[in-house]
């Protein structure tokens, strides 16, 4: 499947967002950029508008949980919760040091506003199918929101919960596909074609729609009203782009992970903002 077409302009709030991931970069000198940058606008949406939550009570019984099951994707996930004010900004500078709660990977119980641990990719989908048969039964209305990447459903993991959602019809699990077709060694079509994506997981049950995943209107217009189906769970393959943001970095696989990021490379990525 070609690429939806994206939006080329960043509104401020997506750049605002973006300067805090370079800060955390800045702080740290490392991270994972490119597959932080095509998650921004996702997050966003779903803070912004769709996510029940509260910053001073990050377990509160009523709200809805979200799980970053591709966890490298992780600075994104920290720019949203210290602009909701789930922990300080400043925590952001500590991105990476043994000062700091936040670590390369998503870690709950030590992170405010992170619902599980993540870093071994292909877990995030189980864990949510259980959340989400745990809400059932408790007689709970929130939702379970499982941040999937492209490179992370090769894993067969992903299908066996995919199955078992569809036969427990669970209809409050929502799986949010990061389309941005590459993987840390090049393009996810080169290195394990995932198509066709959508003929698959309407084979597996679920009800599906595709998004541009950049689009702010576009994503607040599909995920506002989930589910979108009665009885069925929903996937919404958000078509991204990595490293959205820097034109130096988009489509590239080598800005999957950046080490040694100095002064520089921290001043080029905050000129490509301008």
């Amino acid at each position: 499947m070609e690429p939806v077409s994206h939006s080329p302009v960043l509104d401020e709030r997506s750049r605002y967002l973006r300067r805090l991931i370079i800060r955390a970069l800045a702080g740290a000198g490392r991270g994972h950029p490119g597959s932080a940058l095509s998650l921004v606008e996702i997050l966003r949406v779903l803070y912004d508008h769709a996510l029940h939550y509260r910053a001073d009570d990050p377990f509160h019984p009523d709200r809805d949980r979200l799980l970053l099951s591709k966890g490298h994707g992780c600075l994104a996930l920290y720019a949203i919760l210290a602009d909701k004010g789930f922990f300080p900004a400043t925590q952001l500078d500590q991105f990476c040091s043994m000062e700091g709660i936040l670590g390369g990977l998503p870690e709950r119980g030590r992170i405010p506003g992170v619902e599980a641990s993540a870093g071994s990719l292909g877990h995030g989908l189980s864990l949510g199918v259980g959340m989400a048969l745990a809400a059932r039964i408790k007689q709970k209305k929130h939702r379970v929101v499982v941040i999937l990447g492209d490179g992370e459903i090769n894993e067969g993991s992903i299908w066996e919960a995919a199955m078992s959602a569809a036969k427990y019809r669970l209809d409050r699990l929502l799986g949010l596909l990061d389309y941005n077709k590459f993987q840390s060694w090049g393009p996810s079509s080169k290195i394990q074609n995932l198509e066709p994506l959508a003929d698959k997981w309407r084979s597996f049950g679920w009800q599906v729609h595709e998004v541009d995943g950049h689009d702010v209107a576009a994503l607040k217009q599909v995920l506002a009203p989930l589910p979108l189906t009665e009885g069925r769970p929903t996937f919404v393959i958000c078509h991204t782009v990595k490293g959205k943001g820097f034109p130096f970095a988009e489509h590239v696989a080598a800005w999957h992970h950046k080490s040694n990021i100095g002064p520089e490379m921290v001043s080029m990525m905050e000129k490509a903002l301008e």
